[in-house]
């Protein structure tokens, strides 16, 4: 198993043995209290002697440096000073943990180059974040060929003149990692253990953060006429699940805010089944869910000041005798009728029963749901941004700007009456594909009459929640996408 390290943060003086990190910028330039001492000396010498430039992310090891008891020195460049962004020092930590991987324990001077200042506490924080997030592995299911770690724990030790801030901040983001790192574990699972049953038990665990959570079962659902949902299910062996997950850190009078998660635990296509090359990647298809349960894990783990809906629908998609057809017609919670022309378009009918359930049940300030909704999101984004769609500018600026602040970035698309039209159906009320073009659109289209007047926001993170680039803080095919991102909308915006 990856062993995720653990970060204490402090202010005492630089080690005399051991493993240190320390910063460069791109002027070769040590922080002043370094570059004056004797082990100062030593690295400037080995800087120039190896041509270092202190680009961001380069490094320069030094192994036993001369005249110290030191076991090694690793400088880490951060390139120019004023070019440090927010999501920088996030990568800093990743690159220093990528680089110092193999040390049992280490300290990082976090002291800037060239000046006696430190930096702030929340890029301190956010280095530990990034030490921790690019440590994820997940390989609990490699036994035979199983890698051991070199190492049972991993300490690290962040040193700053401003540890006392940076500590009570990191108090409260490491829940943030952790629920990070606990949507990543979702994500990752195979579906043979991830039944939706086994998900829903999941994220009743929640309940020990102090969440309340109600599990919806078959029956349950069925009362309430869920047939958008059910009909996904109806040709799996394992029994859908609602979760409906609370936390109440607001006042008790404010309206809660809502996050909705497609949770489609293994999707085959259905009926309308999928080629048989990466079909294995479905078992990411719920990674909306995923998101969401980590969303409400960080909430409750940093004690959010607000009151937080989660929901999330979780169903197998089945080819069985039992499944659903094209075709077929079946009624949702709203009472709406929709036509089924693919039962590969599944997800948009879990997330219409679950919204409007979290519409009615808890009439919130907003709704945002998340799913891995469609391919066609790829086609137009690829990798690096998920699909905005939204019927409010003020929720959708301030989602976008959560995502340029944590660099989970979102690109708004249009959503409006002549797509709409092309989700109409003759048969019923409406069809749940609405033909080859603009095909995220419509699915967003077809979202968007199950929300009413409610602000809401679509997120499609068919690209970025599986599947996406490494990059320094994510070596895992999970990223997390979406919990860093609504963590902070709900900080930035509706935290009193």
């Amino acid at each position: 198993m990856s062993v995720i390290p653990e970060i204490s943060i402090s202010s005492a003086k630089l080690p005399q043995k051991g493993t240190l990190v320390v910063l460069c910028d791109d002027k070769a330039k040590l922080s002043s209290s370094i570059a004056n001492t004797d082990l100062g000396k030593t690295l400037k010498r080995a800087i120039a002697a190896a041509d270092f430039k202190g680009g961001f992310g380069k490094t320069l090891r030094i192994m036993v440096p001369q005249g110290t008891e030191l076991e090694q020195v690793t400088v880490v460049g951060i390139g120019k000073q004023s070019e440090m962004d927010e999501h920088s020092w996030l990568k800093l930590g990743g690159k220093i943990s990528s680089t110092v991987s193999s040390a049992a324990k280490y300290v990082v001077a976090l002291e800037l180059p060239g000046k006696d200042a430190d930096p702030k506490a929340r890029q301190i924080s956010d280095v530990a974040q990034g030490i921790q997030l690019a440590a994820y592995r997940f390989d609990r299911y490699k036994v035979a060929k199983a890698v051991k770690p070199k190492h049972k724990s991993i300490k690290v030790t962040l040193i700053s003149k401003a540890a006392t801030a940076a500590k009570k901040v990191w108090a409260e983001q490491q829940g943030v990692t952790n629920g990070v790192m606990l949507a990543r574990d979702l994500v990752n699972e195979p579906a043979n253990v991830l039944t939706p049953k086994e998900f829903a038990k999941r994220a009743g665990e929640l309940k020990k953060l102090g969440c309340q959570v109600e599990i919806l079962d078959e029956k349950a659902m069925k009362a309430l006429k869920m047939g958008a949902l059910l009909g996904v299910s109806q040709g799996s062996r394992n029994p859908p699940r609602m979760a409906i997950i609370q936390w109440k850190g607001g006042k008790p009078k404010d309206k809660p805010i809502a996050f909705v998660g497609k949770g489609v635990t293994f999707d085959t296509g259905g009926i309308s089944l999928k080629p048989a090359g990466g079909m294995e990647d479905m078992k990411g298809d719920m990674g909306g869910a995923a998101a969401v349960t980590g969303l409400m894990h960080a909430l409750a783990a940093r004690k959010a000041k607000a009151n937080v809906v989660g929901i999330i629908g979780l169903v197998e998609n089945m080819p069985d005798g039992d499944a659903q057809r094209p075709g077929d017609i079946v009624t949702s919670m709203s009472g709406q009728t929709i036509e089924i022309l693919n039962t590969d378009a599944e997800g948009r009918l879990v997330l219409a029963d679950a919204l409007w359930h979290c519409n009615k049940k808890f009439k919130p300030k907003f709704m945002v749901n998340l799913a891995t909704l469609t391919g066609a999101v790829l086609v137009a984004l690829g990798n690096h941004h998920a699909g905005l769609f939204s019927n409010d500018d003020e929720l959708s600026e301030q989602l976008a700007h959560a995502g340029l602040a944590t660099s989970e970035k979102l690109w708004r698309l249009p959503i409006g009456p002549e797509y709409d039209k092309l989700i109409d159906s003759k048969n019923a009320d409406m069809k749940n594909t609405g033909g080859r073009y603009a095909g995220s659109i419509t699915a967003a289209q077809f979202l968007h009459r199950y929300v009413g007047e409610t602000p809401w926001a679509h997120l499609d993170v068919a690209g970025t929640a599986m599947g996406s680039p490494q990059t320094d803080i994510n070596k895992s095919w999970a990223s997390g996408f979406g919990v860093r991102l609504l963590d902070r909308l709900v900080a930035d915006n509706y935290e009193k």
